[in-house]
């Protein structure tokens, strides 16, 4: 059911307790600015576990002028396959976590990452390029958006409804790899919760998430057997012809299963041309809308496996899973839509929620049961490239989007139990 426009009204007006918050936030303005440009300059790579671990305690420090517990957990090695299609492990930095008030009667899980997708010694300088802009690594994704989210309870704790709402904040080492060593962390905190906050960033128009696809991650390992390509090529057994194989097969499965993708995005194996290859690793992404269509597409490839060990003297495996499950659009996500962009009218802003193959947190928030905005962070583009900008302007708007939202959730004008109760009714 929509908001009545009595709802979107009390929505939009702003209260005095309001209008502090706010004060407060634009008061911060360039401090956070500079926040995230210092906490930029040190590369936090998933894989520089270094360098994850020298950023960590800078969260907790930062974290620890909140009234609530701060703790960094170790966490335990995770599996890669390398190019041999051998297991091995790798210990990324800690997860982060920020606890305050469990006994509060609303409580809010706060999700968000300090890895970002660029390695030691690539993406690394920061510049201003006009236009209100600022270019440089994790500025948008999403070093901008823990401080959106630190910036938004210091002004809610500094207000009058800090004993009504309690909340439990994740931030990862590992989103950008699939959260496979945070992932229960996340679980944990969501599953007790009403709302769920998630402060990846939006676009540079304001344009936020809506229903996102599942995301899987999966590795094929095929063995075959390596001979000498001249002097015996037929008692060799060649691993990347099974390879070659499977792919084409995945190429058919992409072409026949509407609205799922399957994306071949490596092929490792083989060595020397005079040598059948005896090894071949496939690294395939998929992306499905529903859970339905995630088992399905799951299914389609281990029958298309077992087609392929079939051929002779060929062995093989399938590591991975569906790591993020689909978080489509249902009645409690729509009414949360609602009620997110009836507060942002108190800014003078309009949203809207576009549905997208891209995956997050909120993925793994939503599988807890809990409903979920998850682009709450700053405005900017190009995430993921040399061109990642933010919106400088952004910081403030969006810490103030924020604070009015867990303001409104504190004093009952968002009433998060019914928003959670919704969950499993339809659209």
């Amino acid at each position: 059911m929509s908001l009545t426009q009595k709802d979107i009204l009390r929505l939009a007006s702003k209260t005095p307790e309001d209008d502090i918050a706010l004060q407060m936030i634009r008061d911060r303005q360039d401090a956070m600015v500079a926040q995230t440009v210092e906490w930029a300059k040190i590369n936090t790579g998933s894989w520089n576990a270094q360098g994850l671990l020298k950023f960590a305690p800078l969260l907790v420090d930062a974290f620890s002028v909140l009234d609530a517990v701060v703790e960094a957990h170790p966490t335990a090695p995770i599996e890669k396959i390398n190019n041999q299609g051998e297991q091995t492990l790798f210990e990324t930095g800690p997860v982060v976590t920020i606890r305050a008030r469990p006994h509060a009667p609303v409580q809010v899980v706060m999700t968000g990452h300090y890895d970002t997708v660029f390695p030691e010694g690539s993406f690394e300088n920061i510049s201003d390029i006009g236009d209100g802009k600022l270019n440089g690594p994790g500025l948008a994704d999403m070093k901008g958006g823990i401080v959106v989210m630190l910036e938004a309870l210091k002004a809610f704790e500094a207000g009058p409804y800090k004993e009504k709402l309690g909340y439990s904040i994740t931030l990862s080492p590992d989103e950008e790899t699939g959260n496979f060593a945070s992932a229960p962390f996340i679980m944990e905190a969501a599953k007790s919760a009403h709302i769920g906050l998630t402060f990846e960033p939006a676009m540079e128009s304001g344009a936020m998430s809506g229903a996102r696809k599942g995301s899987a991650i999966y590795d094929f390992i095929f063995k075959g057997l390596a001979s000498h390509a001249g002097r015996a090529p037929e008692a060799g057994r060649s691993a990347v012809l099974a390879a070659a194989e499977f792919v084409t097969g995945i190429e058919k499965l992409d072409a026949g299963m509407d609205s799922v993708t399957f994306n071949v995005g490596a092929i490792d194996g083989g060595n020397a041309v005079n040598i059948v290859p005896d090894n071949a690793v496939v690294r395939l992404g998929i992306r499905a809308p529903d859970q339905t269509r995630a088992d399905l597409a799951v299914r389609s490839l281990e029958t298309l496996l077992a087609k392929v060990l079939k051929r002779d003297g060929i062995s093989g495996k399938m590591v991975g899973s569906f790591y993020r499950p689909p978080k489509p659009r249902n009645a409690a996500q729509s009414r949360l839509f609602d009620v997110v962009d009836a507060t942002a009218g108190a800014l003078g802003l309009s949203l809207t929620f576009q549905d997208t193959g891209g995956v997050c947190e909120g993925n793994n928030v939503f599988q807890a049961g809990t409903p979920n905005i998850d682009t709450l962070g700053v405005r900017g583009g190009n995430i993921h490239s040399s061109d990642e900008f933010v919106v400088i302007e952004s910081f403030a708007e969006r810490a103030g989007l924020t604070a009015l939202i867990l303001n409104r959730l504190a004093d009952g004008r968002v009433d998060a139990a019914h928003i959670k109760s919704l969950m499993n009714e339809e659209s």
